[in-house]
């Protein structure tokens, strides 16, 4: 299992998203995601945040909120624990990433990127400005085929996200 965080950094309605383009073998290859990544030995989720943060961007995050932990469940890849939140406050200046382009995407336009279906029903959830909540989605393949928010199964409209 492994620990990773994802933050969404919003500024005028947008978001700062990266499209994971630039390494070889990349889990989210071609996708368009948030900005985040693996812990560090000794870390806590707010410690990778601004650790990833920093280092993918260069932005230093003065203002964010913790929204959820999303367990993925993969017949591909080990069971992932990630830790979602939503940034509104940094300051500093954006510098190139080595794992992909960077661009602010207006919110109402992500759904016409290439990203997971899962990402689809948490970005919905966290613009809801729900309370945290649990949220897990299962693979097979890159083909979503269950999401359970809060230890309850969802109905089927997320297909249509």
């Amino acid at each position: 299992m492994k620990n990773t965080t994802l933050c969404y950094l919003e500024r005028d309605g947008k978001y700062l998203m990266l499209h994971r383009v630039k390494k070889e073998n990349d889990e989210n290859r071609d996708k368009w995601i948030g900005i985040g990544g693996k812990f560090e030995d000794r870390e806590s989720p707010e410690d990778c945040l601004v650790r990833e943060v920093r280092e993918e961007t260069g932005l230093e995050l003065t203002e964010y909120r913790y929204c959820a932990i999303v367990t993925f469940v993969s017949d591909r890849w080990p069971t992932e624990y990630m830790h979602l939140f939503h940034a509104t406050g940094f300051c500093g200046d954006i510098k190139d990433c080595d794992e992909g382009e960077l661009a602010w995407i207006d919110k109402h336009e992500l759904f016409r990127l290439q990203q997971w279906q899962g990402d689809k029903i948490f970005l919905r959830l966290m613009d809801e400005n729900r309370p945290f909540f649990s949220l897990k989605l299962v693979y097979e393949g890159e083909r979503l085929v269950d999401a359970v928010l809060n230890g309850e199964r969802m109905d089927e409209t997320w297909k249509t996200c």
